[in-house]
């Protein structure tokens, strides 16, 4: 019988439908979507390394410890970076998957990859909110416009370039890049050229907080890891290498050559941008400017852009205009690397998906915020606290893909859908953690200044080492919760159509689903609150162990999914706060310094009220949940409702076919029993007879055993077409198999093993479930009879019990069946042998049924085959327990 239809389970809003607009975001990148060349994309995303934030790091470095410092950490860095940055880079192209979706593989799990979405996320916001801030001191210096609206002006301009996503950003890229490497490159040549003896003075500069020329260790470890906090831009870098094409013979220059200069090599470019910071930063402050503004790009440029111009005017113009080009090239690709990694943290948190958009406007709000709140005033201390967690990420990551993949511990390929991968995996959730725990303690001064100014270096090197060692003692088992089906049932051609949504996907995006029984994508898959992972593991083994961790009486107070809907609770008081913080933020700044307000100021009456409002946010935030819960479980009830539907169509169509059967085997039974009596009856008549040679009474002895062989058959007919009937009575498990031992023993000549470790009563009918054991413990023998004719294999019936239940199993070291005959041993008249009717395991699962049991068979060829029954605890011994 086909399975039916389901109707679509989930539709989309426009925009999550329309690629263009969410490049796939959550998702594999499709081949046919992959239409621009390798040029194009190596374009684009070199165009996102205009950051000016690079010549901010370069000059506040370079003012604090010095040049030679500032130097040596670029130098190291930078070539930390490349080497770092590679593999990522690669995956990431040869796979068509952003970074959190490499993380997911490569060591974290499909939950555990959620803290470095938000880790990633932090990353676009802070560097949108710090050329945000830069863009709007443009703004001011140029045409006076105050700097609250300049914030304003910097975010919403982004927005409508990057809602179109790479479609648009590749051509912005592409037609803004001349200008701006000219616009770059020229100020540093005039400087060159003009005055020489100004490169001298930098070379020579002392730092501010250093005082002393020469090498200082402990300022060389803090200027490192400060410009660590960089080593997460190869997250934006990958954003755009996952639409490069596939390699092949004729593209194979090409490709290398995006992947290496458009991935790690954006630091080959970036290291010379701050120098060139580090310069202008030395040249501004030796000019008698103040160490915040010569650390402002603006100032940078001015002082740049006055070695190739002699007018004031012309000067300020072309810094303005530079300084806004580079902000415009680096915040849309901010902008569009946040707008995924929200996407990926809140459809994990939630599952639920409003589109690519949506989270677009929430990473510029948050931006926006860090802007209002002087984030470009903290850069150094901002970034130093942030590379510590970035540094023992990557460390993680780039462990798997440098040593465990090469040492197969970890699978060869990138997994990255929920229905193949763990929740959490060890190895780099473990190993992220523990960096990030002492990175952060060294960071503290806690353990020295050289481990404080060597804080994000330490968080690499532990993290690094943690994820080698963790990986090895696990041997890997955590990273995949099943292996990848290969092929989906009724699946044709390149694209396979999702069951749920209804939509057709390229077969590396799509899972087969054992829940809804049909081909899924892994977007759905992602979103799909109602499944609860039943496709990798049984929910009794997340009763069980939460019972074991909690304990049962916590567990039966609190109301189930409590954690969960906490966490979704938090998220969006979150997801509230920042927006109404923002709000009122701004209605604070755009308040006139004159303005009368009665007993408070500003600042603090906004403050007042913006605590008074977080209450209301906490209960819109609960009631906001709840009604996705409503939703959801109307959802829950309309899926189960089908499934209900589903298995009593199977049932009644499995009810029909054995009425059927018994009909024709009682009729069958019926008619032959007569002749069959007549037979027997002359064979014994001609036995008693006498006067027969030898060669009539073995003739006679074969007739009357194949008669009796019939009869027997007759029986099996009849007993099968009978519905069968069960008196239950209390049963020792143990001690009833152990007196029937020898009985199955005298079965055939092959070695029987007995391992009791149950101790339980059943409730169970013995003489039928005598017949269920006596069927499977020969079939298993006849099994290892076939594969070892001398009889050297063995059957071992093994029982266990947990709280509710006990488990029988039968086990051989038979030929095993394959897939296609283990789908079909329970169908009545099937048989893999040339004799017999092929109705024993029908009825063994028709007796199992009828004791409120189940049955399952396990084998593979050559690797023999195990049969589990499992049966209810008898229910005196479950009132006895509780």
């Amino acid at each position: 019988m086909e399975t039916p239809e389901l109707p679509t389970l989930r539709s989309y809003h426009s925009w999550i439908a329309n690629e263009t607009l969410e490049d796939y975001s959550l998702r594999f990148t499709a081949r046919s979507f992959r239409r621009w060349s390798p040029f194009v994309i190596a374009n684009t995303a070199l165009g996102g390394i205009s950051f000016l934030a690079l010549e901010a790091i370069g000059g506040t470095i370079t003012l604090n410890y010095g040049f030679l410092n500032a130097s040596l950490a670029i130098a190291a860095v930078s070539m930390f970076i490349f080497i770092t940055s590679l593999p990522i880079a690669y995956y990431s192209s040869t796979y068509s998957i952003d970074l959190d979706l490499l993380t997911r593989g490569a060591g974290f799990g499909y939950i555990g990859s959620t803290i470095t979405s938000l880790i990633y996320a932090s990353f676009t916001f802070i560097f949108f909110a710090l050329e945000g801030a830069i863009m709007a001191q443009a703004l001011k210096l140029y045409a006076d416009i105050p700097l609250v609206l300049g914030y304003i002006i910097s975010s919403l301009v982004i927005i409508p370039v990057t809602v179109m996503g790479i479609t648009m950003i590749s051509r912005l890229q592409m037609v803004t890049q001349p200008l701006w490497l000219a616009m770059m490159l020229l100020p540093f040549i005039m400087i060159a050229v003009k005055a020489p003896e100004d490169l001298v003075r930098w070379t020579r500069f002392v730092g501010l907080d250093t005082g002393k020329a020469g090498f200082d260790l402990i300022a060389f470890g803090a200027a490192a890891s400060v410009m660590c906090s960089l080593v997460v831009q190869i997250g934006e870098q990958a954003d755009y290498l996952r639409f490069l094409p596939e390699k092949t013979k004729e593209n194979r220059f090409a490709w290398w050559s995006a992947v290496v200069l458009a991935g790690p090599g954006w630091i080959l470019i970036g290291g010379l941008k701050i120098l060139g910071g580090s310069l202008l930063a030395v040249l501004v402050f030796s000019g008698g400017a103040s160490r915040q503004t010569a650390l402002e790009p603006i100032h940078m440029y001015l002082s740049a852009y006055g070695y190739v111009f002699d007018s004031p005017s012309l000067i300020l113009f072309c810094a303005t205009l530079f300084v806004i080009l580079s902000q415009v090239k680096i915040n849309v690709t901010n902008a569009y690397a946040g707008s995924l990694a929200w996407s990926n943290f809140f459809s994990r948190m939630t599952h639920y998906h409003p589109g690519r958009v949506v989270w677009l406007i929430f990473n510029i709000l948050i931006s926006l915020l860090l802007m209002l709140l002087g984030i470009f005033d903290t850069l150094e201390i901002v970034l130093a606290v942030y590379s510590n967690i970035a540094m023992a990420w990557i460390g993680a990551i780039v462990a798997d893909l440098w040593v465990l993949k090469p040492l197969k511990v970890s699978p060869s390929f990138i997994e990255f859908k929920r229905a193949h991968l763990r929740d959490f995996n060890p190895v780099g959730c473990g190993a992220m953690a523990f960096g990030s725990f002492v990175s952060i303690l060294a960071f503290t001064g806690v353990l020295g200044r050289v481990a404080q100014a060597y804080s994000a270096p330490l968080s690499f090197v532990l993290a690094f080492g943690a994820a080698t060692a963790i990986g090895i003692a696990t041997r890997g088992r955590y990273y995949l919760a099943r292996p990848p089906v290969a092929s989906f049932p009724g699946a044709a051609g390149s694209a396979i159509r999702c069951e749920v949504c209804d939509h057709g996907y390229e077969r590396d995006d799509m899972a087969y689903c054992s829940f809804y029984e049909r081909p899924i994508c892994s977007l759905c898959c992602s979103l799909d609150a109602h499944c609860h992972d039943a496709c990798k593991q049984p929910s009794q083994v997340l009763e069980t162990s939460r019972s074991r961790y909690f304990g049962e009486g916590l567990t039966r107070r609190i109301a189930p999914h409590t954690p969960q809907r906490l966490l979704k609770v938090g998220g969006v008081l979150i997801a509230l706060t920042v927006v109404t913080a923002a709000l009122f933020l701004l209605t604070y700044r755009l308040i006139e310094p004159g303005a009368d307000v009665p007993h408070l100021d500003n600042g603090a009456l906004m403050l007042r009220v913006f605590l008074a409002m977080l209450p209301l946010l906490a209960i819109s935030a609960w009631w906001i949940v709840l009604s996705n819960e409503s939703r959801e479980l109307a959802h829950r009830d309309l899926v189960r409702s089908l499934e209900k539907l589903h298995a009593t169509q199977d049932e009644l169509a499995r009810t029909e076919r054995l009425a059927a059967i018994g009909q024709l085997t009682a009729t069958v039974s019926h008619e032959l029993r007569n002749p069959l009596g007549t037979l027997m009856s002359s064979v014994a008549i001609l036995k008693r007879a006498g006067h027969l040679d030898a060669t009539a009474q073995d003739e006679l002895e074969r007739i009357q055993r194949n008669v009796r062989r019939c009869v027997r058959i007759i029986e099996d007919l009849l007993e099968f077409s009978r519905r069968p009937n069960v008196a239950m009575v209390p049963l020792a498990l143990d001690a009833w198999l152990a007196e029937h031992a020898g009985e199955l023993a005298a079965l055939a000549p092959v070695k029987l093993e007995m391992r009791l470790g149950c101790d339980r009563v059943i409730e169970a009918d013995g003489e039928r479930l005598r017949q269920v054991l006596v069927n499977l413990v020969q079939n298993g023998m006849q099994a290892v009879q076939e594969r070892a004719p001398r009889g050297d294999g063995r059957v071992v019936v093994s029982t266990a019990a947990s709280e509710d239940e006990v488990v029988l199993s039968v086990r051989d070291d038979g030929i095993g069946m394959s897939e296609e005959v283990r789908a079909r041993l329970f169908e009545p008249l099937f048989s893999t042998k040339p004799f017999g009717l092929g109705l024993g395991l029908a009825l063994v699962r028709r007796i199992v049924e009828r004791h409120g049991g189940t049955v399952s068979i396990a084998s593979q060829p050559g690797m023999g085959s195990t049969v589990e029954i499992r049966l209810p605890v008898a229910k005196l011994e479950l009132a006895d327990a509780s």
